[in-house]
């Protein structure tokens, strides 16, 4: 495991480690192995272990990746060499650990619902779920894991964007609500034209969000009521 290290008081540097692990184990269990016993001041973060948090990603040699389902055969293919650094685009508090709140504030411009009842994803009288399902919740959609931003490359370019995650939380917003502020939200310099159509965020999306669709959804929609206001004299906002 060659992990990159790195705080406020020193310049980031790559330290090894040797492990003898499982192949089938995932890259978590490899990196709390490290902390458990070869240094305690190692930085990173982890919580459910079954990829709903989406706490614990991480760039995987070069890939952003949620290191608790990523098993160790499938990324250590250089002589058993395994990188682990954190995600980009965000502001590193230390080691592995990154400064996500920026991420929480622009998913919260759109006051997307996180949970809903489970009747919406489930069937009634679901057999696998005990009687008074409707009293369960699900995460609608994102986990907020932030794979997306870190993949972005027009993230990079601005501190503003709203970045992927944030946007395909006001695609969702939109589509529950049809609130024309959302889209005034998204219509600008920093909102949904600054994407440069790379799909990278949908490539990494663990949660099959796919952001870079719901952008181009969202580009398609603001064109088309411009147009329409266009030719029906209305006043365009």
């Amino acid at each position: 495991f060659k992990i990159l290290r790195q705080n406020e008081h020193q310049k980031p540097y790559f330290q090894v480690f040797e492990l003898e692990v499982d192949p089938d184990e995932y890259v978590l269990d490899g990196i709390e192995r490290v902390w458990a016993f070869h240094d305690r001041t190692l930085s990173y973060r982890h919580a459910c272990h079954h990829s709903t948090c989406g706490v614990c990603g991480m760039r995987v040699n070069g890939i952003e990746k949620l290191t608790c389902i990523t098993p160790i055969r499938d990324v250590a293919h250089d002589h058993g060499i395994i990188q682990v650094e954190p995600l980009r685009n965000f502001p590193v508090i230390s080691d592995l650990v990154i400064d996500v709140s920026s991420m929480f504030q622009k998913i919260e411009q759109s006051h997307t619902p996180q949970v809903a009842v489970n009747s919406l994803a489930q069937a009634p009288g679901d057999p696998n779920l005990p009687a008074g399902d409707e009293n369960y919740e699900r995460l609608v959609d994102c986990i907020e894991c932030g794979l997306c931003i870190s993949a972005c490359p027009s993230s990079l370019t601005s501190s503003e964007y709203l970045g992927p995650a944030g946007i395909a939380a006001v695609h969702q917003a939109f589509k529950i609500s049809q609130d024309r502020a959302l889209l005034s939200m998204v219509d600008c310099q920093d909102g949904v034209w600054r994407c440069h159509s790379a799909f990278e965020c949908t490539e990494v999306c663990p949660s099959n969000v796919n952001p870079a669709a719901r952008i181009m959804a969202l580009r398609r929609t603001i064109i088309n009521q411009k147009i329409t206001a266009f030719f029906s004299g209305e006043k365009n906002e």
